[in-house]
């Protein structure tokens, strides 16, 4: 549903407050349905925010946001879906390896996305946002 919507309908998300309604009625499906993921967007904020100089905030389009020093390495959206912002060479060689996807709207640049499934998804989400991090630290 998170990737029709995107296609199809993301002009909304210039609505005011759109985005977080959206979001929050992902979460509450997710809750539902695949509490793990969940979980795993728990540990994931808890680390992160033990990293110094790092916040955490609602992203402008739905989710949790991560920033070290007011400037973004990476968000969460609710039903799991991670996206960071690395080089373009670590990127390429990340989606070679099938480890990572295109982010859903900025194909051309430094952005990947990676759905939460399993213990190794929210591994390589750790090791991207920690990558994230120390580029922009």
């Amino acid at each position: 549903m998170f990737d029709f919507i995107i296609k199809y309908f993301s002009f909304l998300k210039h609505i005011p407050l759109l985005p977080h309604i959206f979001d929050a009625l992902i979460r509450l499906q997710t809750f539902v349905f695949n509490k793990k993921v969940l979980e795993h967007i728990d540990v994931i904020e808890r680390t992160v925010l033990s990293w110094e100089k790092t916040s955490a905030g609602m992203h402008q389009y739905g989710g949790l946001q991560f920033n070290v020093n007011n400037r973004e390495i990476g968000h969460i959206h609710s039903n799991g879906l991670v996206d960071v912002l690395l080089k373009k060479e670590i990127k390429e060689q990340l989606m070679k390896e099938g480890r990572v996807e295109d982010h859903h709207i900025f194909k051309r640049s430094g952005w990947v996305s990676l759905h939460l499934r399993t213990e190794q998804d929210k591994q390589l989400a750790l090791e991207l946002l920690e990558y994230s991090y120390l580029l922009k630290r």
